[in-house]
């Protein structure tokens, strides 16, 4: 029989002493993949669960678990069951999270459908349509006519997005010449977010994203071009201009050395050469 690790003092003799009992149990089923015994403990007066290491491939950190029975006027113990489950060490799956919790923005593909929450507080009932063109027309451009509109829950709740991610307090707009208010580029949206937000229409810039009115960039309309005039710091460099390097006296000895003198007598060589030329 193998040692026994108690966990609880109440556990009863005979149900502690029944490890041989819970391996065999385990063996039955899985052969190969049961480990050394980790310790009993009691569930209640007639119960207790043995608990083994499990050494089955890609588990590690995992227990079997076998439940031991015996009635209190009895000696005879029974398995009531067994389980395979993960110990303070094992590798788990993470919680489950909610599809409709897991998406994010920018995970929408062509053709992939998401349909709102059902009462979804960023939207708000909309207006049958009157059947008169003026009225229509007009009503359309203020959301009416829709079965559905942005409720102030949504508008603030896009304001806000819009205002962190291109908003006046960016390191882009406290660097930019302008602000998107004054900008050519800007188109204001329709209904209550034209006060604040629109659209910036410059593909150099922050093209098609919705920006506040004071936010900005360098690619703003009324951004001037440098006057050409070079920098006032740092002296213009001509990549043409002619080098003059010093050469040392020295120097200009050594080599007019080696050049023969105009005056100078021939050498025995140039005698030969002479008197073999002449006839």
């Amino acid at each position: 029989m193998s040692a026994v690790s108690v966990s609880e003092t109440e556990v009863r003799t005979i149900l502690a002493g029944a490890v041989d009992l819970a391996r065999r149990a385990l063996v039955d089923l899985e052969p190969t993949g049961v480990g050394v015994h980790l310790g009993v403990r009691a569930e209640d007066e007639c119960s207790a669960t043995h608990r083994f290491e499990a050494t089955l491939p890609g588990y590690h950190g995992w227990q079997w678990a076998v439940v031991v029975a015996a009635a209190p006027d009895t000696d005879r113990v029974t398995v009531s069951e067994s389980a395979l489950l993960p110990g303070p060490d094992a590798l788990i799956a993470p919680d489950f999270v909610p599809w409709d919790q897991r998406i994010r923005p920018g995970d929408l593909a062509p053709g992939d459908l998401l349909a709102p929450p059902a009462g979804d507080s960023r939207l708000a009932p909309g207006y049958t349509a009157t059947g008169d063109p003026e009225v229509d027309e007009l009503a359309g451009q203020v959301g009416l006519g829709r079965k559905q509109v942005l409720s102030r829950e949504g508008r603030e709740d896009a304001a806000e997005r819009w205002y962190a991610e291109f908003g006046p307090d960016t390191e882009m707009a406290k660097a930019a010449p302008g602000a998107c208010e004054s900008c050519g580029f800007y188109v204001p949206l329709a209904g209550a977010l034209r006060a604040c937000f629109g659209v910036c229409a410059n593909a150099m810039g922050a093209d098609g994203h919705v920006v506040h009115m004071g936010y900005g960039c360098g690619a703003h309309s009324d951004t001037q071009l440098p006057t050409g005039a070079g920098s006032p710091i740092y002296q213009a460099y001509d990549d043409a201009a002619i080098e003059v390097v010093a050469v040392a006296p020295e120097a200009t000895v050594a080599e007019s050395a080696d050049l023969p003198r105009p005056d100078s007598a021939p050498t025995e060589a140039d005698d030969s050469t002479t008197s073999s030329d002449t006839p």
